[in-house]
């Protein structure tokens, strides 16, 4: 075999390399490109006459926090009873299932209570995002409103992303207390402990900094969610069934980046 026909399957698996490598990179620069974008539009609007419409920030807080609140409560308290069962049975094995009350407060707030809040709101909201924007790219409704003056990011993006700023924030607090309540109960009847004691002893080891170290998390996990969401909608090409790619998409991507963001942020603020 010749040094040519060698070389030839090194040359193609670099130049493979290579394209994703600039695929990747050119992928991030879009996301920052539309961050810079919506943050541009969110303070220079009012003083260009074209500020972004209230009306539209609490219509998407509606369907990004409000109809999300069963299915948060319902997957908050199951993973809070999960907690308590899984912590009871492996504390017995050292007489300390007492002390249960510890790892669910712990691993509720400062880890499932976001990351759960995330996955969910990604598979409804990052979901609904892409096939709406989508849509709206292949019947070239966003071209009619750059035709009518009127910029896209600011019309449609800065609204879902000032609405998941808010709504998920609340919607992880919301599930920290849900799933605490559901496992207090579960605790309570697996141990004997009354809810006032098991409440007593959730305050004291959880502190300001707890609840922020998940709440800090579900901010960065709404900015993801959004942008992700939002930009798998501008990019979709092909008609219906790029439509539905760029929801798979941005479903496998949003749960994708927030399950790394979690380990990254939480490997950074406990070092």
């Amino acid at each position: 075999m010749s040094n040519d026909a060698q070389q030839k399957p090194a040359a193609r698996f670099f130049e493979r390399m290579g394209r994703s490598a600039v695929g990747v990179l050119e992928e991030v620069g879009r996301y920052g490109v539309m961050m810079s974008d919506s943050v541009y539009w969110l303070v220079m609007g009012p003083s260009l006459k074209q500020p972004v419409r209230i009306a539209s920030i609490f219509a998407e807080m509606m369907e990004i926090g409000i109809r999300a609140l069963p299915i948060v409560g319902m997957m908050a308290g199951t993973i809070g009873i999960m907690l308590a069962i899984q912590g009871i049975y492996t504390l017995k094995i050292f007489g300390a299932e007492s002390r249960v009350v510890v790892g669910i407060a712990f691993s509720m707030v400062r880890e499932f209570g976001p990351l759960i809040t995330g996955i969910l709101v990604a598979g409804r909201t990052g979901s609904a995002l892409a096939a709406r924007l989508g849509t709206m790219k292949i019947s070239q409704e966003i071209d009619a409103l750059e035709v009518m003056g009127i910029n896209p990011v600011r019309f449609l993006v800065v609204p879902a992303l000032l609405a998941c700023l808010i709504m998920v924030p609340a919607l992880t607090f919301f599930g920290d207390i849900i799933g605490l309540w559901a496992a207090g109960v579960y605790v309570g009847i697996a141990l004997d402990i009354s809810m006032a004691a098991y409440i007593d002893q959730t305050i004291e080891i959880l502190s300001v900094d707890d609840l922020m170290h998940g709440l800090g998390k579900s901010v960065i996990f709404a900015v993801l969610i959004a942008l992700i969401g939002v930009l798998n909608g501008f990019m979709v090409k092909g008609g219906a069934e790029g439509v539905g790619k760029a929801t798979t998409r941005a479903v496998v991507q949003c749960i994708s980046a927030l399950v790394i963001t979690d380990m990254l942020f939480a490997f950074m603020v406990t070092r």
